[in-house]
């Protein structure tokens, strides 16, 4: 009675979850690439802010990981598994995106800290690699960066939208880094220099801070299954009032989100003098209507007499209130 099976079209089998798996392969294997250089040299110049760069890379690579296994899952489809499509992994995964970036945080700051209380001067011949390593990784970091923000804005997803502002931040971090091994290597002369490069730490701090917010931020709230924006309640409302003469009372609309896609329950009385196939025409306009004004959304409309159960309160109301 809902005008079509619940998540036809928004998350099951869709073909851009493929072009997603490549982008997030491809990131995977140039962190990868670049991780192992980087473990050499820290360990060769004794930086403290290349050694939070290896501690935060690893973190990463962890979260991409995680990122390219559910989007494996999802472009293989999970029709006749995941009726309501596979968006939860995807905010699952965009979330512990942003928790490693928190944890690398902390990796970070207690790292710095320890190289501020007991300063010591770097090894010309790792830095140097670590500089060389660092413009490699700004160049390659910048172009995923840009990379995967075509890929959201072509299809919006939790997934997506974690991994390019993972390797902005990356990419941003990097550059941090080369400017402090630049500066310390220039200034070594002078004993103070000994402190750019854990200061420099804080910088990395601030842009893991930022970004693992924003990514946690976004997607914690679809994972408890918040409802919907009131802009979206709004233009269901108004839909629900543009069809006022078809229903006989509502009682109630539940909404949701999972991943991209959209599900909303509109719960309404009929009249029960109308034929069935009257009220399956006001059910196909109101279905038809409402997933035209609102991308992404799959509609079902409940014939009931009485409100849903559910320990949220929802909207309820008799003819006279609708």
């Amino acid at each position: 009675m809902d005008g079509k099976p619940a998540g036809d079209g928004v998350e099951c089998g869709h073909p851009d979850y493929a072009q997603k798996e490549k982008t997030v392969l491809i990131s995977l294997i140039v962190d990868l690439l670049l991780w192992v250089p980087d473990i050499v040299a820290a360990v060769l110049s004794g930086s403290i802010t290349l050694f939070a760069d290896v501690i935060k890379c690893g973190n990463e690579i962890i979260a991409t990981f995680l990122s390219y296994i559910t989007l494996r899952k999802l472009s293989r489809g999970g029709a006749g598994v995941y009726d309501y499509g596979m968006g939860k992994f995807e905010n699952l995964t965009g979330l512990i995106t942003g928790g490693v970036m928190l944890i690398s945080l902390i990796m970070v700051f207690f790292a710095a800290l320890y190289r501020i209380a007991f300063p010591a001067s770097l090894v010309a011949e790792g830095t140097y690699l670590g500089i060389g390593l660092m413009v490699l990784g700004v160049c390659t970091n910048s172009a995923l960066w840009f990379r995967n923000y075509r890929v959201w804005q072509k299809d919006p997803s939790p997934i997506m939208d974690s991994q390019w502002r993972l390797f902005r931040a990356k990419a941003f971090s990097d550059g941090s880094v080369l400017v402090a091994l630049i500066a310390t290597m220039a200034l070594e002369q002078y004993l103070w220099s000994r402190y750019i490069d854990p200061l420099a730490s804080f910088v990395i701090v601030g842009f893991l801070l930022f970004s693992g917010y924003r990514v946690i931020s976004t997607a914690l709230p679809d994972l408890l299954d918040k409802t919907l924006d009131e802009e979206l309640q709004l233009i269901i409302m108004r839909e629900l009032a543009a069809f006022y003469h078809d229903y006989a009372a509502l009682h109630g609309v539940r909404s949701r989100r999972s991943g991209t896609g959209i599900y909303v329950e509109i719960f309404l009385e009929f009249d029960g003098e109308k034929k069935m196939s009257e009220v399956q025409a006001v059910v196909d306009r109101m279905t038809r209507s409402l997933e035209a004004r609102i991308p992404r959304t799959s509609v079902s409309i409940v014939l009931s007499t009485t409100p849903p159960r559910n320990p949220a309160p929802t909207v309820t109301a008799g003819h006279g209130g609708a």
